[in-house]
């Protein structure tokens, strides 16, 4: 922590505009991790906390995305491991109207069936869907969870066949 306070100023501005570019990376992050709104802000002001105690060791070689999305992830699965031990059980996702959906609200319901099974999965195999639904490549999830690609492509493959079936 001590590294960002003695960041300069030009690194501070540097690391503001980067995290600007890239808030999305956060809100995807959260919006995957915690369900209700409260929980999803302060999960992405945390990430955006570690991401700035971070900044001041990140390896430049490296590109910034998987850095970003990396840390983001550490921080929500730790995050979702914390708020899983002090509540042991699920939040429903917001269940509004399902029974008789017409076709303008179809695919809402279908985008909240893939929600509500992606929120079932262990935390790992969460953020390898969210990073597969960001079209990353299996390098790219690979470096980002620290498995091996062919791990990534035999979980991604599983992962797939699970969401199917479990949507029926």
């Amino acid at each position: 922590m001590e590294l960002a306070v003695t960041m300069t100023t030009e690194a501070r501005r540097e690391f503001a505009t980067l995290l600007e570019l890239h808030r999305g990376i956060l809100f995807k992050v959260a919006n995957s991790y915690a369900r209700d709104p409260v929980d999803r802000a302060d999960l992405a002001q945390e990430i955006a906390a570690q991401l700035w105690r971070a900044w001041p060791a990140y390896d430049r070689a490296r590109p910034l995305t998987t850095w970003m999305y990396r840390v983001a992830l550490n921080v929500a699965i730790s995050q979702l491991r914390i708020r899983s031990l002090r509540d042991r059980h699920l939040v429903p996702m917001d269940e509004t109207h399902d029974a008789g959906v017409d076709d303008g609200h179809e695919a809402a319901a279908q985008v909240r069936m893939l929600q509500q099974v992606i929120a079932r999965l262990a935390p790992l195999d969460r953020a390898l869907v969210l990073l597969y639904l960001e079209e990353r490549s299996q390098r790219e999830i690979s470096e980002i969870l620290g498995i091996s690609e062919t791990n990534v492509a035999t979980k991604i493959a599983r992962l797939k066949q699970r969401i199917r079936t479990e949507l029926g």
